[in-house]
């Protein structure tokens, strides 16, 4: 059933036209918002925004903290509770089914109970998850541990770009959603480093800061404005509205144009899963879930966990290499934050693959010289030069554009279980990707490459005919324009 027929069905409510009036007649010829609530906030408003983002990428870092303690700790812990390493590998896996349960449940609970109540459950799991490894004296408390921080990730790796896209004005949106990809890189090359000097149960420890910043950081900030007004709370989106813009900011056009969109929305049934393969929302869902997939199966988590390997086979210093590789990463991703809302999302993203189709090359050239033994000298310079090329060029589009996209497509009515599903699948190709990595390796290394490679040329098509650009546009006007 497309949408016309559906609103048929309300049409003792008011005609076509005129339910979807509010959502089209507010932009200029440029796109622009006329009146655009950007330029009427006052500066000193933007201040709560920022606040809020600071707290909200806090679960980032708690995420990147989870994801990077495995790698530096994995002889200690196998030492100290008498793991093999199958066992050790148990635990490192673990962490994305997880993820992958987090996945599935985050949608639902941040509809449910917000999205501040969501983050402050991803919290709550990933403490205990920690305090479970940090008094770990066999492998089953290590799992259950490691489990349960990996579901606190599902959870953050969904809500966090959604929440700042929610409450950020769009001048804003895409520098601020970016700053999620910048914390858990953060994160993870914060617990590769410090932990080459802590014990492992020190480490988890420190896993621990950025969930109590977030725990408090919570009481401080307010709601998504769009999630109550869908919740139908008219004075707490007034005043959660009203505090993210400042004092003496007009929100009177922005708050219509919210609610209208809403009660367009909540006139349609209520989505379920099933629901996002119908036409009005397939275009978005095959947007989102695409740039998913694309995001994981250009071979990014084979690359991150096994990048020391990696180094090694080729000759060239892995604790040298891995620190690069980890600087390297959360300076490209810091200045991704500063252009994503001037160059656009579709030429960050462009670049990005294009990068990454060359890392793969350089990368797939240098294993194919060590295996047939030629110039075998410069085999350490060209594997160097082919990784931090891949994870410089992942890191300026491929890993966070996808998720500022997500949180901007699908409307508020199924945001929840697209998001959902769009996660889910992003935490299953990161499974597979590091599942097979090492399969694929002694099938081809240099053909293992050239097979990313493809994929990540792929992804260029993809982008190309299918991903629209959304940079300068409201989140309304977004989503009008996909899902019509």
């Amino acid at each position: 059933m497309g949408i016309q027929e559906d609103l048929e069905q309300c049409k003792n409510r008011g005609e076509h036209e005129e339910v979807r009036e509010p959502l089209m007649d507010k932009t200029n010829h440029s796109g622009e918002q006329d009146g655009s609530f950007a330029q009427s906030s006052s500066k000193e408003s933007v201040w709560m925004v920022y606040l809020s983002t600071f707290v909200a990428v806090c679960g980032s870092f708690a995420f990147g903290s989870c994801a990077g303690y495995s790698s530096p700790t994995e002889n200690a812990v196998r030492e100290d509770l008498s793991l093999s390493l199958a066992e050790y590998s148990v635990f490192g896996s673990i962490l994305t089914f997880g993820a992958m349960i987090g996945a599935i449940t985050s949608g639902t609970i941040a509809d449910f109970i917000g999205r501040k109540g969501a983050l402050r459950v991803a919290t709550s799991f990933c403490v205990a998850g920690w305090l479970a490894i940090y008094f770990a004296q066999g492998v089953l408390a290590l799992d259950l541990g490691r489990l349960a921080t990996g579901y606190g990730m599902g959870v953050f790796s969904y809500v966090v770009p959604v929440f700042i896209a929610e409450i950020a004005p769009k001048s804003l949106r895409g520098a601020l959603t970016a700053t999620n990809q910048l914390m858990i890189c953060g994160g993870v090359s914060v617990a590769f480093i410090i932990g080459t000097v802590l014990t492992w149960r020190a480490l988890a420890l420190t896993g621990l800061v950025p969930c109590a910043i977030l725990v408090f950081g919570l009481f401080l900030i307010p709601e998504s404005p769009r999630w109550l007004a869908k919740r139908g709370r008219e004075e707490e989106f007034q005043k959660a509205l009203q505090k993210l813009r400042g004092k003496e900011a007009d929100i009177s056009q922005e708050a219509t144009e919210i609610k209208d969109y809403i009660e367009t929305l909540e006139r349609l049934p209520k989505a379920r899963f099933l629901d996002l393969f119908q036409r009005r929302y397939l275009r978005s869902v095959i947007i989102g879930v695409g740039l998913m997939v694309f995001q994981q199966f250009g071979g990014i988590n084979g690359v991150c966990f096994y990048v020391s390997n990696i180094f090694e086979s080729a000759g060239f210093s892995p604790s040298l290499g891995t620190i690069i590789y980890a600087i390297l990463q959360v300076v490209v991703t810091a200045l991704n934050t500063t252009v994503i809302d001037k160059a656009g999302r579709k030429p960050l993203l462009l670049v990005s693959a294009s990068g990454l189709i060359l890392g793969c090359i350089i990368t797939a050239i240098s294993f194919y010289l060590k295996v047939n033994e030629l110039a075998t000298k410069s085999v350490p310079a060209l594997t160097l030069t082919g990784i931090l090329l891949y994870i410089g060029s992942f890191s300026a589009g491929m890993g966070a554009v996808p998720w500022v996209i997500m949180s901007e497509i699908f409307p508020i009515n199924i945001k929840g279980v697209a998001g959902s599903l769009a996660t889910l699948v992003n935490w299953f190709g990161a499974w597979a990707i590091s599942y097979t990595y090492n399969y694929l390796m002694s099938w081809s290394s240099y053909g293992t490459f050239i097979l990313y490679a493809a994929i990540n040329a792929l992804a260029i098509v993809f982008v190309v005919t299918v991903v629209p650009e959304t940079k300068g546009r409201t989140l309304e006007q977004i989503q009008a324009a996909i899902n019509t």
